[in-house]
């Protein structure tokens, strides 16, 4: 199993009192990325969310990941997600930013798409529609133009119901041989399942807790089988997310977690994520979620719902997924934890658990690529 980072610009509460603080967590967030990149972990994603206040201030993606690509060196820098709905992103800059990005990188770039957050922010490109339901027929009909795009010298161009374009050249073609793995960003075991037939990876960022997760991760393997990839190769890969915190000792972590105003941020995942199930318990926004204390942490840590401990509890922990099937475990790191404990998750997970799981030093997406361009 390979390890990654999500990042999505959180700034949550500390607004109130700090002007500077959309300012901080953006650019924390590229050191945590850098330093997951000395630590041995295989890639970094970052969201793109608009209007998403406190969730979410990392709109501009490419630029974020633009940055990052000079500054690291091994790290997998992936989108998570860009949006190709041509109200929000024309498909072709979609494409280019895609190259560019797989250029900059040289070769480390993994293009994750996907619909959106959900109806607060992405109708707010589509005035006069209700129903997020909506786009996935959007979503439908241009995934597929991508690697046409890419690969085919002049692009034929393209007559959708959402969008045109006539026959064009399109550049930069991306760094190498055939195009960036293909991923999509799935919640239900459906978009498990239609990932699988087009042959995308998914970018799980919807998960419950490990048991609930084994059949559908299951479903995926045994659909995929059968794909019919988009692409120039089928991108076997489930990356599943986990809030992490890890420390020198069991109640170090367990005082991080319920110092780190978690209650907050999951408040604010069911705010905007309306489109997500609502499980029971979680109230509506406005109401929070009450603080956690320690006996809510242990819970979340018995009943599999987060990764937090020492170094050998966390290296079970992951062990954990890695049965169940998952490829990737990526994991969030809300500004409610401060940048030291942060940092410090960072580098004890790179140092005492990572080696200890993934072995292999090739990424598993460049072996595929290699497989079909060489």
């Amino acid at each position: 199993m390979e390890f990654g980072l999500f990042v999505q610009g959180y700034v949550g509460k500390r607004a109130e009192t700090d002007p500077l603080a959309e300012h901080k967590a953006l650019m924390e967030e590229t050191e945590y990325v850098i330093q997951a990149d000395k630590s041995g972990f295989k890639y970094a994603w970052a969201s793109e969310h608009h209007f998403l206040e406190e969730y979410s201030h990392l709109s501009a993606n490419d630029v974020f990941l633009g940055y990052l690509a000079h500054a690291t060196e091994r790290i997998h820098l992936g989108s998570g997600i860009f949006n190709p709905l041509a109200q929000v992103n024309h498909p072709v800059k979609v494409a280019e930013k895609v190259a560019m990005l797989d250029h900059l990188s040289e070769g480390r770039f993994e293009f994750g798409s996907g619909r959106g957050a959900g109806s607060h922010e992405i109708l707010g490109f589509l005035p006069g529609i209700t129903d997020m339901n909506h786009t996935k027929e959007i979503w439908e009909e241009t995934i597929a133009e991508f690697p046409k795009m890419w690969l085919q010298e002049e692009y034929v161009g393209f007559q959708g119901k959402h969008w045109q374009l006539p026959p064009r050249k399109i550049f930069p073609k991306p760094y190498g041989a055939s195009h960036p793995a293909m991923w999509y960003a799935a919640g239900s075991p459906s978009s498990y399942a239609m990932a699988a037939k087009k042959g995308l990876g998914v970018l799980g960022f919807s998960v419950q807790k490990v048991s609930d997760m084994e059949w559908v991760l299951e479903q995926y393997k045994t659909a995929i089988r059968d794909a019919e990839p988009i692409g120039d190769f089928v991108n076997d890969n489930v990356m599943v997310t986990s809030t992490a915190i890890c420390a020198e000792t069991h109640d170090k972590a367990v005082e991080i977690a319920v110092n780190g105003g978690l209650n907050y941020l999951q408040s604010l995942v069911f705010r905007y994520h309306d489109t997500f199930p609502r499980p029971d318990g979680i109230p509506e926004w406005p109401e929070l979620l009450p603080d956690y204390t320690t006996e809510i942490i242990e819970l979340l840590i018995a009943e599999e719902l987060m990764i937090c401990g020492d170094p050998d509890e966390v290296l079970g922990q992951c062990r954990r997924w890695e049965q169940a099937g998952a490829d990737q475990l990526s994991f969030g790191l809300p500004i409610g934890v401060s940048y030291e404990d942060t940092m410090n998750t960072v580098k004890l997970i790179g140092e005492q658990v990572i080696p200890k799981i993934d072995t292999d030093p090739v990424h598993r997406t460049t072996r595929f690529r290699q497989a079909t361009g060489s």
